[in-house]
């Protein structure tokens, strides 16, 4: 297996540098299968979000198109991948991806709360202000 990184997805989805969007797509394509997926940690998925609602000014709903597509795709695996899918659906509902993604980690890990002085997410189930 594989790791991808961040800036990997954002050629293979956006294709805005032809060189690295070549060579991405040809990566994705020709190495990764659902017999050796290539990994894709949750710590991308959150620069994912960042970088194509930053960046380049997706709208939340064709970010979460991207994110969907990205989950349901044999030729990777996904760290936390049930917690990312919860985020997803959080995420479509107005949420902050990294956040939830944080929250629902951190759950399953034990966390009784977590705590954070972001004013949004303390009002979140399973996030506390501190």
């Amino acid at each position: 297996m594989t790791g991808i990184d961040t800036n990997v997805l954002v050629r293979y989805l956006v294709q805005d540098d032809p060189e690295q969007a070549r060579k991405a797509t040809r990566f994705i394509t020709n190495e990764c299968s659902s017999e050796d997926p290539g990994f894709i940690n949750r710590i991308v998925l959150c620069e994912l979000v960042w970088v194509l609602e930053t960046a380049y000014g997706y709208a939340r709903d064709k970010v979460a198109l991207a994110l969907e597509r990205i989950l349901r795709t044999a030729q990777f695996t996904i760290e936390d991948h049930q917690e990312a899918w919860s985020s997803l659906r959080e995420y479509q509902d107005g949420a902050d991806f990294a956040d939830s993604l944080i929250g629902a980690v951190n759950c399953r890990r034990g966390c009784e709360r977590t705590v954070t002085f972001d004013r949004k997410a303390s009002r979140r189930g399973g996030f506390a202000a501190l």
